[in-house]
């Protein structure tokens, strides 16, 4: 037993001893030095150092929650909802560098919602220009909406600003509201290339080249396909006459407006102590397609029209739109710490996403209203086509917005804002437009008729809104508050069919003077918005 012990101690040190032995012939290996996160204080607080670069990152977002009230005029069809919900998430990326040349910069936001709900919750401006996907169920169809954008993603750098960003044509924006009611021009999301050039005592001037596409209203079109997809949009114009030399035949041509040129905007910016002004104009490209071959209606000189006897057009010429805008942002410190006035104004020719006009109302859309089941729907088309010349005809619309900021306690603050605007068509394009009736059954109705003077295609029409609100912050960056709205639009000259009494009105019903018809000259509404949001 004693030598069988002796055996097994012998071996048990054995393998002790030869793991520390082979590992003695091992290089050594030692571990890697930590590098801590450091505090960048260059731009301010919240950025830091990213390990091992001398970029300075600050990570910020928010969390929102909303809920809105607006009645609706009628619960037919589509329309009918009271309420409105939307939870919005946003993450954003802030990296700079500092080089020889000045900070080089870096701007990166995503935004994500889900949105329910009435209009302006439920957003078919947003569907249509592709920010987010609408439901297609029995019950959320035209209801509910998941709202996916790359809202910011921009580059700058020694004056120079790539990338997605906010227009630099605006300045208000809606800086004060919930709701964005006003008639203010708002894109926050467009694709540009820019240049500011800093001249000193606080003027700026920049130049921008902007994606025409988040500012084309659609050309009035006859024959298209409403709301959502819009795949066709057909305008007439005449290609064949009697005897006589009256028009009797129509052709088509497509007015969905390509992507040529861009748009090219301008600023002056003055910065100081007392606030803010600004000077903005924009030129804008306004074009068609070609017509339809093959697409006609009515005679030529008593026969069918068709493309053997059809009058020969050339291609209709491309219009220019342009905008101005002017505003001003005064710090009002001797009423309260944080108080401040806008005042702005807008006019522009073939141009209403510039100044404005569709918002709220619905923009990317010829016509809309965001008031469900509303008597009728504003025009805001930015060009007609006149069926006599082939010639595109430019609308004309201004609006202008004063809103203030006052902060009753550091804690609790209201803003007050109102705004006014208009839009009017080209002179004779909509009696030119009801020209083809009688021979499409589309556009105003035939001059002269009842119809005619009491449709709403193409009118002329304003709209004004007020509101208000109060937002409570108990700590920082958490607001409570409710926001007020309430709106009106309508046409400038006379009365339209009122379709929310009586839809059925058709021209064959309106042109019986024996029918009694339903008509009205404007249209309101009052909204109410809840919010409560987190910054961080």
């Amino acid at each position: 037993m004693t030598i069988i012990k002796g055996i097994l101690l012998a071996s048990a040190a054995g393998l002790a001893v030869a793991p520390a032995a082979r590992a003695a012939d091992l290089p050594a290996k030692k571990a890697a030095p930590v590098e801590y996160v450091r505090v960048c204080s260059a731009y301010g607080a919240g950025f830091f150092f990213i390990p091992g670069t001398d970029t300075c990152l600050r990570v910020s977002g928010r969390a929102r929650f909303e809920y809105g009230y607006q009645g609706a005029y009628t619960r037919s069809g589509t329309t009918g909802d009271y309420s409105g919900y939307r939870s919005i998430g946003r993450l954003n990326l802030d990296a700079r560098t500092q080089t020889a040349y000045g900070t080089l910069r870096a701007f990166v936001r995503f935004e994500l919602a889900s949105r329910t709900g009435i209009p302006t919750m439920h957003s078919g401006t947003q569907n249509r220009i592709a920010q987010a996907f609408p439901a297609l169920g029995v019950d959320t169809f035209g209801r509910a909406q998941q709202f996916v954008n790359v809202d910011k993603a921009f580059i700058q750098f020694a004056g120079l600003t790539a990338g997605r960003a906010a227009s630099f044509y605006d300045f208000y924006a809606h800086d004060f509201e919930y709701i964005a009611a006003t008639m203010s021009s708002d894109v926050a999301s467009t694709n540009l290339a820019a240049y500011t050039a800093t001249l000193g005592q606080g003027f700026s001037a920049t130049i921008s080249v902007e994606d025409p596409i988040f500012r084309k209203t659609p050309t009035f079109a006859a024959t298209s396909t409403a709301g959502f997809p819009a795949s066709t949009a057909l305008a007439p114009i005449f290609l064949g006459y009697s005897a006589a030399g009256v028009p009797t035949g129509v052709g088509f041509t497509d007015v969905i407006q390509r992507s040529r040129m861009p748009d090219f905007v301008g600023v002056l910016r003055y910065d100081g102590g007392w606030g803010s002004a600004q000077v903005s104009a924009a030129v804008h490209d306004i074009n068609t397609g070609n017509a339809v071959p093959g697409n006609f209606t009515g005679t030529n000189l008593g026969v069918a029209l068709s493309d053997a006897n059809r009058r020969t057009l050339a291609r209709t010429p491309t219009e220019y739109g342009w905008a101005v805008q002017g505003g001003v942002k005064v710090n009002l410190p001797f009423l309260a710490k944080g108080d401040a006035l806008y005042l702005q104004g807008a006019y522009g020719e073939g141009a209403s996403l510039y100044t404005g006009v569709t918002s709220y109302m619905g923009s990317y859309s010829a016509s809309a209203s965001s008031i469900q089941g509303s008597a009728f729907s504003q025009f805001f088309s930015d060009a007609t086509l006149n069926p006599f010349t082939n010639r595109l005809e430019l609308s004309t619309s201004f609006s202008a917005v004063a809103s203030l900021l006052h902060y009753w306690t550091p804690e609790l603050r209201s803003a007050v804002f109102g705004s006014y605007g208009e839009v009017k068509f080209a002179q004779g394009a909509r009696a030119a437009q009801g020209a083809y009736f009688g021979v499409t059954g589309t556009g105003p109705g035939t001059p002269g008729t009842r119809f005619y003077a009491l449709s709403q295609t193409l009118r002329d029409s304003y709209r004004f809104v007020v509101g208000g609100s109060l937002i409570w912050s108990p700590v920082r960056d958490l607001d409570i508050g409710a926001e007020a709205m309430y709106t009106r639009y309508g046409v400038q000259n006379g009365r339209v069919l009122d379709l929310s009494r009586y839809p059925n009105q058709t021209a064959a019903y309106v042109n019986n003077l024996a029918n009694p018809v339903f008509t009205t000259s404007s249209v309101d509404a009052v909204q109410v918005r809840a919010r409560i949001q987190r910054d961080f």
